[in-house]
């Protein structure tokens, strides 16, 4: 259908009110010729002026279409940030210093004083009981490589219960502010006024769909006003001559612009803001795809708050030298994360001095961080600072000079994206905490598809039941099974860390066994 056309045919059902999008926005209006002159000075001054090559073939409401996702963009700023992106600072002379974080600095579950937990514990506890707490999910990530296109937190990974990670968090939530409650002494509706918020950031792709789920499913119980969707920003795709890649004639070709993308989205979607009406002091921060995520956790918290740091972050015992992960260390005297490729073997071997059992470096970074509001309410003076990274990828795109889409085979252009962890250096070291914990207790991602054997469906199922299995069994209760499935899950609605599990000291659970309820 020609331009033409399909203008005359949306405007009669427009006129008649049969338009088959009536319960849609209105598309954006075509510029008028100032406005459309204007931008496209910007982008030829950018020397990116090929972004209107099709613009005469566009239908007033591509036409419309265009020009707001273009005038939203600065391509002056995207050629200096790709600029960057390409051609990063070179390495200090001599290389960088690494070094494990100072003691000082650092705090672990498996070998902390239990009067120490207890305290942290008992902090966060009270924290939560004083609405200062509150929740940042990054789950901008769909569930692709599981074998699905929804967001990644409406996979179900088999548990009994059928469960989704969205669920299994939210009930962590709730489970928080009942702990909260009950250790000041509030019940019935005075416990409802505990509330921690949870601020859910999706991308492009996994807005509308994760908004649905959270309606269908009932906000998992928690009040709606109280869960707030936003969305991350993203960047254009760049071509390897570095011009701005068009998805069709009337759509650039963006991408999400990386989880370090939060601190951004945090300002421009006024999350920053809703905090702080909210009297929010404390925020914990984490990734969609770990089952066992203890959301709001009350130990990491109170941990965070009495260091008085502006960061922290949960890190697990790197399994060997050889695993490919993230470290947390001192680079030059600032937190940092360092990248497995970055260490050479001798570093990576390295053992600990005082424990000659355990590596130098063993800090395994899990994206699980704590930030003080008044970190997050800084942003604006620092978020210009933080680097792009580059990512050459196969993007479809729309060739200029003929019009036609492809689907390239090989790598054609690339995507910018922020890493969530690339503020840590901003910091000096005493405003900056860490806190080692059990894998087996608090890390098991979602990243491969079914039968990988490794961070897939069945290796979170089973840790998640293998998990609750120990609960049980710490209570004096048996768990039997004729199967292999001999776990138990746990809901969180009743036992958000082992606790309150006494009623059944005694009893004897077949597995696979779930447990919602005091009386099963």
């Amino acid at each position: 259908m020609s331009a033409a056309v399909k203008d005359t045919v949306n405007n009669l059902l427009e006129k008649l009110h049969l338009s088959p999008t009536s319960s849609a926005p209105p598309p954006p209006k075509e510029p008028s010729a100032d406005e459309l002159k204007d931008l496209q000075a910007k982008y030829i001054d950018a020397g990116q002026s090929h972004v209107f090559t099709f613009w005469d073939d566009l239908s007033s409401a591509d036409k419309g279409t265009l020009y707001q996702q273009l005038n939203a963009i600065d391509p002056k700023h995207i050629n200096e940030i790709t600029q960057r992106a390409l051609n990063p600072p070179p390495s200090k002379e001599g290389g960088d210093k690494l070094e494990p974080l100072p003691e000082s600095a650092t705090s672990s579950v498996i070998d902390s004083k239990q009067d120490d937990l207890e305290s942290w514990y008992n902090k966060g506890l009270d924290l939560i009981a004083e609405n200062k707490v509150a929740v940042v999910l990054m789950a901008g990530g769909q569930g692709t490589r599981l074998g699905s296109s929804a967001p990644k937190g409406c996979f179900d990974i088999g548990l009994p219960s059928h469960k989704s990670l969205f669920q299994l968090q939210g009930e962590r939530i709730l489970s928080a502010q009942l702990l909260a409650a009950k250790r000041v002494g509030k019940k019935g509706e005075e416990a409802g006024t505990i509330v921690v918020p949870w601020y859910v950031m999706t991308s492009g792709p996994t807005r509308d769909p994760t908004e649905k789920f959270f309606i269908d499913n009932n906000y998992f119980g928690l009040k709606k006003e109280n869960v707030i969707i936003f969305e991350q920003g993203t960047l254009p795709c760049i071509s390897n001559d570095e011009k701005i890649l068009m998805e069709t004639k009337g759509k650039v070709a963006v991408a999400p612009d990386g989880n370090g993308g939060l601190y951004q989205a945090l300002i421009t979607s006024s999350i920053v803001h809703d905090m702080s009406q909210r009297g929010i002091q404390h925020v914990h921060a984490y990734c969609v795809d770990n089952c066992l995520v203890k959301v709001a956790d009350p130990t990491f918290i109170g941990f965070s708050a009495s260091k008085d740091v502006d960061i922290a972050t949960k890190v697990v015992r790197k399994r060997n030298a050889k695993e490919s992960v993230g470290l947390i260390m001192q680079r030059n005297g600032r937190p940092d994360v360092v990248e497995y490729s970055e260490i050479d073997q001798k570093l990576a071997e390295a053992k600990d001095e005082k424990d000659s059992s355990l590596l130098k470096f063993r800090a395994a970074n899990i994206v699980n961080h704590y930030y003080s509001f008044r970190f997050l309410e800084s942003i604006p003076q620092w978020a210009h600072k933080l680097p792009h990274h580059v990512a050459r990828k196969k993007i479809p795109y729309t060739d200029i000079e003929t019009g036609e889409s492809h689907k390239p085979e090989k790598p054609n252009g690339i995507k910018m994206e922020q890493f969530v962890f690339d503020c840590f250096p901003f910091l000096e070291m005493d405003k900056f905490a860490c806190m080692e914990v059990r894998r087996e207790d608090e890390f098991s991602p979602l990243k491969n598809a079914k039968g990988t054997g490794e961070d897939d469906p069945d290796t979170s199922k089973r840790d998640i039941l293998q998990q609750g299995k120990k609960w049980i069994q710490a209570t004096g209760a048996t768990v039997t099974s004729e199967g292999e499935e001999d776990g138990v899950e746990v809901s969180p609605l009743i036992s958000y860390a082992g606790e309150n599990l006494d009623f059944l000291k005694g009893q004897t659970l077949k597995a696979p066994a779930v447990i919602e309820k005091e009386k099963e």
